[in-house]
């Protein structure tokens, strides 16, 4: 009977190559993998064509899915490889870590004591509370090369300094992933890990010694069923841990009444993204792209590399010639050579595209990294594994609407008059009602509002959202409404419930937009803040225009629309005074989205109220001047107030009797969004021009930060006009004058031959009886 340890760096294609060999070699009759022993029934399925890594096991609490932790693997990495191994050769394999039912009932019980500590000590900082947000992960693996230690510098950086590295990564890199033959290599690794062990400050570490206790257990176990030749697979720095086994007492001492947890395990697709450091995965590595093409061309110079850096910078109509990648290859062979290497790694190989290909421009690296030295890769995993039933169907549905999991983005325009853009885009908003953002909806070009614009790109944490939201459906349809009715029930902000309503139309759930529809009219009927009313109509006149496109019935909204814009009509004069200054400008964009929402809908009653509202404000003397001066403004551009009772407003309101600065602020408001109005209307321009030439220049000086704001908020064109027109003299009048002296035929018959030349119809008969 024989027990053979193999220390491995999770995700490292030398040591999954180094592994296979192993097992090929020691024929093993079962092998203990570090992992969780919850996901024992889901190793049968490694192997099938249909599961194709990266591909992670999800492990969560089912009580509480936001505890949840993923075992991610790649096919270089040296577990999946000793899975497939076992497979193949139909022995025994087995998971072999602290299981997670014990990890998170450790994580329970530590929570419940912080919990209590919190409440019977309020001075207590409450960052002792431990939590585990959704996107934190609970990564278990940890590299060997990678764990956290209470000493300050990695333990693998130890070894590298004393062989003359200054990077315990690139160490390791060359020392084990890079090279070809390598006999011994586990023997090695597990005496340079005691060695390290010994040397190093002890760790106290509570969850480590545990776990490490629990793999001698499971070893012991397999040597019980008297297996002959096991072998073990784990990180290298727990292999001393597991070859000097102290007594089985003391690990059964240690083990003795460890709480637990209800825990669920599954396999997902995961993504090389999210299997780098970027990520903030604890096992991370830095270039998983360039780790797969080690891992499937091991005897690579850097010639296959650098012809896919070629081919991609040639997608990108960057000139490369065969010439640059030889020059490449050749340089970078040379700096390994110089730097005592027995092949150039992706530290030489980036020097040299740098220096070639890129002609020393580093903004090309940043290509390759996102395309060839991370990649935008995803797994596969097959239907038929076992799923929660909420994730079985949404990814039924994206099978059924053809809508696949991409690592990178894809944008998809959607046209709703067609059924299956129709369902697709009904799938992706109940998506987001459930709070599962695959689908960033953006605005798009086209007529009406049949078209909608998704950005879609898939995150394996969503996963976790999933099964959260499993708790209220086995549907998307299901979960989604009770999901948002519950939602609905126990918010008390209309504008949200607004915003639900917004989304629950488009997603075609009727029995959500009953309840949200009476929801919001017992919301409304209960508010007397008519800022907050009409904050909510713009979204409800939007509704209103969905209704129709996807030929749904709006009258429901359209009656709460009505009788909250005759509630705001009616209250609003009188919110429009006493305002300060501040508060007003704001103020101003919900006039805006109003006037715009009311305009939309095209009913003349309720313009006609809304109209009658703007010309009381206006009238009063009580509103905030910058209101009235909007409300004024849009009066004119309604064509209610023009001519002559414009010119008398304007007047009233920029009289010098009134105080500087309430003029600017009504001025303000008037010209708000537009400085076209002063370019185009000569008498507008002409009272403007007149109103501050009769300012003295302590009052000038005083309103001079209100016009400045006034104008500041024009486009940059439009001021640069303004300006060119005040520089010219331009007061209103001598414009004026030769506006109104009529057209001068003689001058416009001279500009008829170059507006015909310019037609193309210079030869034309038309032409000469012009001319």
């Amino acid at each position: 009977m024989s027990v053979h340890i193999l220390g491995i760096r999770h995700h490292g294609p030398g040591s999954a190559r180094n592994v296979k060999a192993f097992l090929k070699e020691l024929q093993p009759d079962i092998v203990l993998i570090e992992g969780p022993p919850e996901a024992d029934p889901l190793i049968q399925w490694t192997g099938h064509e249909d599961l194709q890594p990266p591909v992670a096991i999800l492990a969560y609490q089912p009580d509480s899915p936001q505890k949840a932790c993923f075992y991610p693997f790649a096919a270089f990495s040296p577990e999946w490889q000793a899975m497939l191994y076992a497979r193949q050769q139909r022995i025994h394999v087995r998971f072999m870590d602290l299981p997670l039912s014990h990890v998170f009932g450790i994580e329970n019980e530590e929570a419940a004591k912080a919990a209590a500590q919190v409440e019977t000590a309020p001075g207590l900082n409450s960052t002792l509370l431990r939590t585990f947000p959704r996107n934190s992960n609970l990564e278990i693996f940890e590299a060997g090369d990678n764990s956290t230690f209470i000493s300050s510098r990695d333990p693998i950086s130890h070894l590298a300094a004393a062989a003359g590295y200054d990077d315990g990564e690139r160490w390791w890199e060359h020392m084990f992933e890079y090279r070809q033959q390598q006999e011994q290599v586990f023997e090695a690794v597990n005496d340079a890990m005691q060695a390290l062990r010994e040397e190093l400050p002890p760790r106290n570490d509570r969850h480590e010694q545990l776990r490490e206790a629990w793999m001698r257990k499971c070893i012991r176990l397999a040597e019980k069923e008297m297996f002959q030749r096991i072998a073990v697979i784990c990180g290298a720095w727990h292999a001393p841990a597991l070859q000097n086994m102290p007594k089985q007492k003391e690990d059964n001492d240690l083990l003795k009444g460890l709480p637990k947890a209800k825990v669920e395990c599954t396999w997902i697709p995961w993504t090389y993204s999210r299997l780098s450091y970027e990520s903030g995965y604890g096992a991370g590595i830095p270039s998983p792209g360039w780790y797969e093409h080690i891992w499937e061309h091991p005897a690579d110079d850097g010639t296959r590399w650098m012809a896919l850096v070629a081919k991609l910078f040639r997608e990108q109509q960057q000139d490369t010639s065969v010439a640059h990648v030889m020059e490449a290859v050749r340089l970078a062979n040379a700096l390994a050579a110089l730097r005592h290497y027995a092949r150039p790694g992706l530290e030489e190989l980036n020097e040299a595209t740098l220096s070639i290909l890129c002609n020393g421009e580093s903004i090309l690296m940043q290509l390759i990294r996102d395309e060839l030295i991370v990649r935008n890769r995803i797994g596969k995993v097959p239907l038929e594994v076992p799923t929660p039933p909420l994730q079985a169907d949404i990814v039924k549905w994206q099978k059924k609407l053809r809508l696949p999991q991409t690592a990178d983005f894809k944008d998809y325009t959607l046209d709703l008059r067609k059924d299956t853009d129709l369902e697709r885009s009904i799938f992706l908003h109940r998506l987001q009602l459930l709070d599962i953002r695959w689908g960033k909806r953006s605005e798009t070009s086209g007529r009406g509002t049949f078209k909608e614009q998704w950005r879609l790109q898939w995150d394996p944490a969503f996963s976790i959202d999933i099964i959260e939201k499993g708790s209220w459906g086995n549907t998307v349809d299901e979960a989604a409404t009770r999901f948002v009715t519950h939602s609905a029930g126990s918010t008390s902000t209309l504008q949200q419930v607004c915003k639900m309503l917004e989304s629950a139309i488009p997603a075609e759930l009727p029995a959500v937009v009953e309840v949200l529809i009476q929801r919001i009219n017992n919301l409304a009927a209960a508010s007397g803040d008519v800022l907050q009313l009409m904050e909510v109509i713009p979204s409800l006149v939007n509704i209103s225009r969905y209704g129709n496109v996807r030929k749904t019935d709006a009258a429901l909204v359209n009656d709460i629309t009505e009788s909250m814009i005759g509630r705001i009509c009616i209250s609003l004069p009188a919110a429009c005074t006493a305002v300060a200054d501040d508060a007003a400008l704001a103020l101003l964009d919900l006039f805006y989205a109003m006037n715009d929402a009311i305009s939309l809908l095209q009913q003349e009653a309720l313009s006609s109220s809304w109209q009658q509202t703007l010309l009381a404000i206006s009238g009063n003397a009580q509103s905030a001047q910058m209101i009235a001066g909007y409300a004024t403004r849009l009066l004119f551009d309604a064509k209610i107030i023009t001519g002559e009772a414009l010119a008398r407003v304007f007047s009233m309101s920029m009289s010098v009797a009134n105080p500087p600065s309430l003029a600017a602020a009504w001025l303000e408001g008037f010209l708000k969004g537009s400085g076209t109005l002063l370019l185009l209307d000569e008498e507008l321009w002409g009272m403007v021009h007149h109103w501050v030439s009769q300012l003295e220049n302590d009052i000038f000086i005083q309103v001079l930060p209100l016009l400045r704001r006034t104008f500041s908020n024009f486009t940059a064109p439009e001021r640069k006009k303004l300006g060119d027109k005040v520089k010219n003299g331009g007061s209103g009048t001598s414009i004026k004058a030769v506006t109104t002296g009529g057209i001068d035929d003689q001058r416009g018959a001279a500009g008829i031959p170059v507006v015909m030349q310019i037609l193309g119809l210079h030869d034309s008969k038309l032409l000469a009886d012009g001319a």
